[in-house]
């Protein structure tokens, strides 16, 4: 199947919630109140899903999975502000036609992890669980989302790590502030984690990086230079680089140290337009926009129950 495995809608029910509140992260209309984030002019056309689905068809897609969006910092709320919105979030987009699929998303506030929601939302169709890299940007994350881990590992699901949500800018930051300083940020601190911390602990896990991981795994050399690249040359086959928000150079510089075989596509859409990198070869995108994708997702390669 030709997939997309980054995308993001929010289901109606998800939005009304998003316009009751009084704090961040709140819609006032459609414009968006974060914490760390100048307000943003939500387009509408933007979570219209009749016509998301016409635009997925269009390019071509036979999966399209979304997810929650992450920056909201839903996942850190308290827990009683949590769960209808990610109750409504999951209601939503489980219902959403095809071509789209799921990543489930838990609350990460509460004391212990909640395993008994992820169960239940990978029960219900969802084809792996998302966390905000702000959750895994340290052996101490790694271990705290552990049991969600050993949930995924158990069912043969994958984990999405996308960017969290953003501290506060400084006065006059530009508006592009965010995505290309603590978002970047936040995956590389992750990923270095993930080798780390978190590959040791979970050697079967599949897990797929947001925006190529911030192309962390372009600073090989200064790994090996420092100590770290005792198995320089040895790629994983269970971790995964999605292409969001970037083009043919820096997938081709990616390609060029991890592999093909790693590298899935991904959007970003509504806050980025598919790019299809020309790495030279139909094959290298059939690679991306198929073969990969399946290998990522696994034997269901995100079919509902």
């Amino acid at each position: 199947m030709a997939t997309d495995v980054h995308q993001h809608i929010w289901p109606p029910q998800f939005l009304a919630l998003l316009r009751s509140r009084t704090a961040p992260p709140r819609l006032d209309g459609w414009t968006l109140h974060l914490p760390g984030e100048p307000p943003y002019a939500v387009d509408p056309a933007d979570h219209g899903i009749a016509a998301r689905a016409r635009l997925a068809r269009a390019d071509g897609l036979d999966l399209a999975l979304v997810s929650l969006s992450s920056p909201l910092g839903i996942e850190y709320l308290p827990p009683t502000e949590a769960a209808p919105l990610l109750t409504a979030f999951h209601d939503g987009a489980l219902e959403l036609p095809a071509p789209f699929g799921v990543w489930a998303s838990v609350c990460l506030s509460a004391p212990e992890p909640d395993t008994a929601a992820l169960r239940r939302e990978l029960a219900r169709g969802c084809v792996g669980l998302q966390l905000p890299a702000t959750a895994l940007l340290d052996a101490a994350g790694w271990a705290r989302c552990a049991p969600l881990l050993e949930v995924l590992a158990e069912q043969d699901k994958p984990l999405f790590v996308h960017p969290g949500a953003s501290p506060a800018a400084e006065p006059g930051a530009p508006a592009w502030w965010p995505a290309l300083v603590p978002y970047v940020q936040q995956l590389h601190a992750s990923w270095f984690a993930f080798r780390a911390f978190g590959r040791p602990r979970h050697p079967e896990l599949r897990v797929c990086f947001a925006a190529l991981a911030g192309l962390a795994p372009l600073h090989g050399e200064r790994l090996v230079a420092r100590g770290g690249g005792r198995d320089r040359g040895r790629v994983d086959c269970r971790a995964f680089y999605e292409t969001s928000s970037y083009g043919t150079r820096a997938v081709d510089a990616l390609v060029r140290t991890v592999g093909i075989d790693v590298v899935v596509s991904g959007s970003d859409r509504p806050y980025a337009a598919p790019v299809l990198p020309d790495l030279g070869a139909d094959a290298a995108v059939h690679a991306l926009r198929h073969t990969n994708p399946a290998r990522l997702l696994g034997p269901t390669k995100g079919a509902r129950p």
